[in-house]
């Protein structure tokens, strides 16, 4: 009887014994949610990135929401950012019930353009939220520049961007320090360090931290940890309308071991991605490679390259697929999706819904739009072998051969 191989995936977490153990380890203490193992991660992630503040929660998209209203995003104002992310970039902006600017992207690094961010700024603008996308560092230099010199509050969606570096005033600093004025990452399976699911809000205001942390509680005064821990009876408050967007011990507890494990799996993956430059240079040179400026460091959490234009995105994925090997398309734009049909959006020209370009189109975001249409995430992740990454890059060859269009 054939054994049917199993495709190559895109990415495949690291985890073994220890962090089954540290999950046990939280299990059997009996405190299983929000706790003492948050508290433990929360600091050991503040000292990894060189951030003063800490706050775990749910998931990142719940980081983005809280981050956006201790900005003081509210109803009405708008928010610069881009389209081309997950959906829960723009989706974060809309919870706070204010209006997303969309901007586009660079070619290279898939990142916002920072030179059109100051064009964007309009007199309801009242916070900037870029993202660091695919782990590449965007151009936090003048960003920064920008949101000091029009006194706007810079968010960083750092989802993917755990372990990538940037070079700030002549040295490299962790994202999530962080540069702008608070930093938003994930731990999804995806990512390059998980909790199965969760979030970090690193941040320089202690008072924005302190709100972060009433919030994520449903805006109780007294955390369970200090009632516990109270040689009196203690009843809390609710001065504020909060949420339900704590992380749980169980959690925690795998990402600190998730944390130890975060420079080996980084080194890793620079080998990796250096070693499909090289390989994809030679065996593939119709495709465009990822673009990491001289000031960046990414932890190439994910690893996408554009195809020419006379392929077709979806029978090269389907085609590689065939061979064994998975693939994702480039990441999606918010704007072009059904539910930004229905949202309020503007673009960086300040024009109306599309600024009517026709439906899911936006001529201000070609190339947010040529990104999402022509990029191809290919499999990247530590456990994969010199064999592994060379059938990606046999199959990724024979797909751009078979479906030229």
């Amino acid at each position: 009887m054939s054994v049917v191989r199993q495709a190559i995936p895109v990415a495949r977490p690291v985890l073994d014994r220890r962090e089954a153990e540290a999950a046990g380890r939280a299990v059997l203490s009996g405190w299983v949610t929000q706790g003492p193992e948050v508290q433990a991660f929360e600091r050991s992630f503040a000292s990894a990135v060189g951030a003063p503040h800490a706050c775990a929660v749910s998931n990142c998209t719940v980081a983005l929401h809280l981050a956006l209203r201790a900005a003081g995003v509210s109803p009405g104002d708008e928010v610069i950012t881009v389209s081309h992310s997950f959906i829960a970039s723009a989706n974060a902006i809309r919870y706070c019930g204010a209006i997303p600017v969309f901007v586009d992207i660079g070619e290279g690094t898939f990142n916002i353009d920072a030179s059109r961010v100051e064009g964007a700024i309009g007199p309801r603008t009242r916070a900037i939220l870029a993202v660091h996308q695919l782990g590449m560092p965007c151009d936090l230099a003048k960003l920064v520049a920008i949101a000091r010199r029009r006194y706007l509050p810079l968010i960083e969606d750092a989802a993917c961007a755990a372990g990538s570096e940037v070079m700030w005033e002549g040295r490299w600093e962790s994202i999530g320090r962080p540069h702008g004025d608070v930093a938003c990452f994930s731990f999804h399976p995806r990512k390059v360090i998980t909790t199965g699911d969760g979030g970090m809000i690193t941040t320089r205001h202690e008072d924005w931290d302190r709100q972060f942390r009433l919030w994520r509680q449903h805006g109780m005064s007294i955390s369970d940890a200090v009632r516990h821990q109270s040689p009196e009876v203690a009843f809390e408050e609710y001065p504020t309308i909060g949420y339900n967007y704590r992380m749980t011990d169980i959690q925690a507890a795998v990402g600190r071991e998730q944390l130890e494990r975060l420079p080996e799996i980084i080194e890793r993956r620079r080998v990796l991605a250096d070693r499909y430059r090289e390989r994809i240079v030679v065996r593939v040179p119709q495709v465009s490679l990822p673009v990491e400026p001289a000031w960046a460091r990414s932890n190439w959490q994910s690893f996408c390259v554009r195809l020419p234009q006379n392929v077709d995105q979806r029978a090269v994925m389907q085609t590689m697929l065939d061979r064994g090997v998975s693939t994702r398309r480039g990441v999606m734009c918010a704007h072009q999706e059904t539910a930004y049909a229905k949202e309020p959006w503007h673009c960086e020209k300040r024009g109306p819904v599309s600024c009517m370009c026709g439906p899911r189109r936006c001529r201000a975001l070609a190339n947010s739009e040529r990104a999402t249409r022509e990029g191809l995430i290919l499999p990247l992740f530590p456990q994969m072998t010199d064999v592994d990454q060379d059938e990606v890059i046999d199959a990724l060859a024979a797909a751009i051969g078979l479906c030229a269009v």
